[in-house]
């Protein structure tokens, strides 16, 4: 049974991976933002820079052309005309004008224009420099005698569709960018976080039959501290483990020489007692000595589980271990029949089990469904095909609480029979070395009462 145990809870390996994907997403989108903002700037100043260079650029052609046409006279006024005239440009083919244009008089009247501006006169007033509506932006050029105003006119929806196709320019490339960028640095985190995962199994496989310590130089620099904590917490329970076991182990040892020296001395003393009530006496002694003895067995046991006795790479045939098991109970039976073998045809358990400590097992199960078991009924032992192996006895039902309360160091339930508590507990420690474990269940399978433990073995 493993010291550490896994719990459920946040990933930190999820939580890092959202967390710099969700922060590189915002720093893309926030640059893509901040890039839109100085770009409508820029194209601003570009369209506006634009405007300014063609009206300007026009003024010297136009006049020319109008005293080509002998629209201007030599006076300050400008000679009458029927109606605007309009100017053959490329535009006038169907193609869109980008930039429209008026020629305009002093007096406001339009002379002529491109093909895409309106005859009516724009709104913007006869003076040099930008003035906009909400429609267009406008630039006023003027000739050196101020008679010709030329006014070039740009949409706002010119802008505005720059500065679209712009963003999507820009945005597009993340759709594919972000999740790319996601997929990098899930596997950046997952190589980064790997030795945190190494770390973490190798924490989860010490136990008390595994206290070695772990390998702190191929740890990285961040993660060795830690490492060296645990093989220093490791080897101070390594060091209590070992003194409690030794002092089990030796207890145990140095108690049964004596208790059975004492035993024997009660039963040769209530042999030649005569008197009924000395001989209850050394009975009542006799019957403490007995369970002294036994829970020395039992902490002889446990000693020998904490001991690591589980642990085994050789191929054992358990199945020949139980059969001596039994045969050593019906030997010290005075009702061997209460005691029933069902073993099915061709039914055996074979594996890298260690005899030992499956013949303790057994011995603390069958021992139990002996003593507290009720005693008219028998005890059946089922070797079933797999290799699962059942101990039924006859016992009132237990409920959930009351089976897992059994289980305890201790522990005992509703019985006036004796014992230590420890057998379950023993039991749990063992096959938790084999892999394997012990299925409690009351009442027991088929039945409306009595008592069921089954070992489960890999």
């Amino acid at each position: 049974m493993s010291f550490f145990r896994r719990t459920t809870g946040p990933s930190m390996t999820r939580r890092l991976i959202l967390s710099l994907t969700f922060a590189m997403t915002f720093l893309w989108l926030l640059a893509v933002g901040l890039g839109l903002v100085v770009m409508e700037e820029e194209l601003a100043e570009i369209f506006d820079g634009t405007l300014q260079d063609t009206a300007e650029r026009l003024v010297p052609l136009v006049v020319d052309d109008l005293e080509h046409r002998g629209m201007l006279g030599s006076t300050s006024a400008p000679i009458a005309s029927a109606a605007p005239q309009q100017l053959q440009t490329a535009s006038s083919s169907g193609d869109h004008e980008y930039l429209i244009y008026q020629v305009r008089d002093r007096s406001g009247r339009v002379l002529i224009r491109s093909h895409d501006a309106p005859e009516q006169a724009f709104g913007t007033p006869l003076k040099a420099g930008f003035w906009k509506d909400t429609v267009y932006q406008f630039y006023t050029a003027t000739s050196d005698d101020t008679q010709v105003f030329i006014q070039v006119a740009d949409a706002f929806e010119n802008r505005e569709e720059a500065v679209r196709e712009g963003a999507i320019a820009l945005f597009l490339p993340l759709i594919l960018l972000i999740p790319v960028s996601g997929i990098v640095i899930w596997m950046v985190v997952r190589r980064a976080v790997r030795p945190v995962g190494e770390l973490r199994r190798e924490i989860e496989t010490k136990d008390g039959g595994n206290m070695e310590p772990i390998d702190a130089s191929m740890l990285p620099q961040e993660l060795q501290p830690i490492a060296v904590s645990v093989n220093l917490l490791m080897s101070r329970l390594r060091t209590a483990l070992d003194a409690e076991r030794e002092f089990t182990s030796n207890s145990a040892h140095e108690l049964r020489t004596p208790i059975a020296g004492a035993l024997a001395q009660t039963q040769m003393l209530i042999a030649e007692l005569t008197e009924s009530s000395s001989r209850h006496r050394a009975g009542q002694i006799e019957a403490s000595l007995t369970r002294l003895s036994h829970l020395a067995e039992k902490l002889l046991q446990l000693s020998r589980a904490e001991a690591g006795i589980g642990i085994s790479d050789k191929q054992a045939d358990l199945g020949r271990v139980l059969d001596m098991v039994l045969t050593d109970f019906w030997r010290s039976m005075a009702n061997p029949a209460r005691l029933i073998l069902h073993r099915a045809p061709g039914a055996q358990l074979i594996g890298p089990f260690s005899e030992d400590a499956f013949a303790i097992v057994l011995r603390n199960l069958i021992e139990n469904a002996l003593v507290h078991g009720t005693p008219e009924t028998p005890v059946e032992v089922f070797l079933d095909d797999g290799g699962l192996i059942r101990i039924v006895n006859g016992a009132p039902a237990m409920n959930e609480a009351e089976l897992a309360s059994i289980r305890k160091r201790f522990s005992r339930g509703k019985t006036e029979a004796a014992g230590s508590g420890l057998g379950l507990s023993i039991v749990d420690r063992l096959l938790g070395q084999m892999n394997g474990r012990l299925v409690l269940l009351s009442p027991a399978s088929g039945r409306d009462d009595g008592f069921e433990a089954r070992i489960i073995l890999p």
